[in-house]
């Protein structure tokens, strides 16, 4: 069964001084957020930018895949805290997303801190949204089991 989602973008003026904003259309989980060219390049002064939602949504994917990785070999995590952390640089060949690096500290009794390192890498390689990236951005994963 496949899903659709569906965002939408309001922009007004030109790149360096519009602005605009996005909204949420499927879930309605957030409307009108501010979106600038600034917000991008600059500070985000509460704006956010395309970049950030990659790293929202990849963060939120990995996670997602970890957790039932994790949970299908018997060792459910009590707690994975993760981020995602994406680059938008400005290349030879103009502006790119150039890396995602995730980060996840785990909470997960009965596996060893290799087995979670292994899990994590196994993760970000095959939950979907690095699917999506892999072979255009540099994707990594730093992972840490706690307690």
């Amino acid at each position: 069964m496949s899903a659709i989602r569906r965002a939408e973008v309001l922009w007004s003026g030109d790149l360096t001084s519009g602005s605009g904003t996005t909204s949420a259309i499927s879930s309605g989980a957030f409307e009108s957020l501010p979106i600038s060219w600034a917000a991008r390049t600059e500070s985000s002064d509460g704006k956010t930018s395309p970049e950030e939602l990659v790293a929202a949504a990849h963060a939120s994917c990995f996670a997602m895949a970890f957790s039932g990785a994790l949970g299908r070999a018997g060792t459910a995590p009590q707690r994975l805290d993760v981020s995602a952390d994406v680059t938008f640089d400005k290349l030879d060949e103009g502006w790119r997303v150039v890396s995602s690096a995730l980060t996840v500290h785990g909470v997960v009794p009965g596996i060893s801190a290799e087995d979670f390192i292994a899990a994590a890498e196994a993760a970000k390689d095959g939950c979907p949204i690095s699917q999506a990236l892999k072979g255009n951005v540099e994707l990594s994963v730093d992972a840490t089991l706690e307690g």
